[in-house]
């Protein structure tokens, strides 16, 4: 087994590259943090004092040492610095939205395989207690032939007075940029190519200056996908819902690794990733009706995956077809809901 160890230049340091990346970063062997970018901050210094600081994208890029980098900035950005790590030699972990189109999608992994470097999107929420709670159920037929398969990821945020890009008018922003890449993700594993299309994209919050609801649904020959978000749901506890020839199955909560990240715990600690009772959801069926114990959450995978994919050329777990999806749905979900059409995929 190579023991070799990966530089790792992370442009951004918000709660992505503080909370997410960071804790699974610096507690594999195979990684090492050598630069943030910050462009006047020192919150790196803080979680690592050996840590170095870049004022620029350019600083660090031009950094050969630097063998992987993530990239944590504002959405209109990701396209533009993938392409310029790319460029210059960098294997590139590309947070969500992967880019604004699919089109973007293409041109970027056309780079990467001319310059034979890793490239894939950070989609964490597939090791999600949640999401492989589902997928064991799913795997075990508990529930039968799916006929109808719907996915939430709600939050209750009123609109405050705020600088953050999260909250304004910006190219390539709002909730379907945000949290539609997860949900559309996890469906797309477990389901594959939709036939159709159909979506609606609001504004719901008052003085609201973003799309903060999305119904996006997905047509099959054999199963209704629906997958839907709203910034304006106060009792947001509903996950999933589930309806089988066999059963249905029915759960709330969310994932707990990012609540236990943000209290500074690094994901080391055991046990890890497991989610409180009161998030376990309920199968109904006529053989079994009861809570079904959640499985532990873990995103340490997916880093040990892009490792191994960069050093041992590993096949990667989330693969370039999987992403040009992702980024199809979402570019024929805001023109469904444009122009108020069923769309073929």
């Amino acid at each position: 087994m190579s023991s070799k160890i990966l530089n790792v230049g992370l442009i951004g340091f918000g709660l992505s590259g503080r909370y997410f990346h960071s804790p699974f970063l610096s507690t594999n062997p195979g990684f090492k943090i050598k630069t943030v970018v910050e462009r006047s901050k020192n919150e790196a210094q803080a979680f690592d004092p050996e840590i170095g600081n870049a004022r620029s994208v350019d600083e660090l890029l031009s950094d050969e040492s630097i063998d992987l980098v993530f990239i944590c900035t504002p959405n209109d950005t990701h396209f533009p610095y993938a392409m310029d790590a790319l460029e210059n030699g960098k294997h590139v972990v590309i947070e969500k939205p992967f880019a604004a189109t699919e089109d973007e999608a293409r041109q970027l992994f056309e780079l990467a395989e001319k310059k034979g470097l890793v490239l894939t999107a950070y989609q964490n929420r597939r090791w999600d207690s949640d999401f492989l709670t589902v997928k064991k159920l799913l795997a075990e037929g508990k529930l039968g032939d799916i006929i109808e398969f719907e996915s939430h990821y709600d939050r209750y945020r009123e609109v405050v007075p705020t600088e953050s890009w999260k909250e304004k008018s910006v190219p390539v922003g709002g909730n379907l940029y945000n949290l539609g890449p997860h949900l559309i993700d996890q469906v797309l594993v477990l389901f594959g190519e939709p036939e159709t299309v159909t979506a609606e994209i609001r504004t719901v919050r008052p003085h609201s200056e973003i799309d903060d609801y999305f119904d996006i649904r997905l047509g099959y020959k054999d199963k209704l996908v629906i997958v839907k978000s709203s910034l304006m749901i106060y009792e947001n506890h509903l996950r999933y819902v589930l309806h089988g020839t066999k059963g249905s199955f029915i759960k709330g909560g969310l994932d707990p690794q990012e609540e236990t990240l943000r209290k500074d715990i690094l994901p080391t600690t055991q046990p890890w990733g497991v989610e409180p009772e009161d998030r376990w959801g309920k199968l109904y069926s006529n053989d079994f009706t009861g809570v079904i114990t959640s499985e532990p959450g873990n995103y340490a995978p997916f880093y040990q995956n892009v490792y191994d994919a960069i050093v041992h050329n590993a096949e990667l777990a989330v693969k370039p077809e999987e992403i040009l999806r992702t980024t199809r749905v979402i570019d024929l979900a805001a023109q469904s809901s444009r122009d108020k059409k069923v769309l073929q995929f």
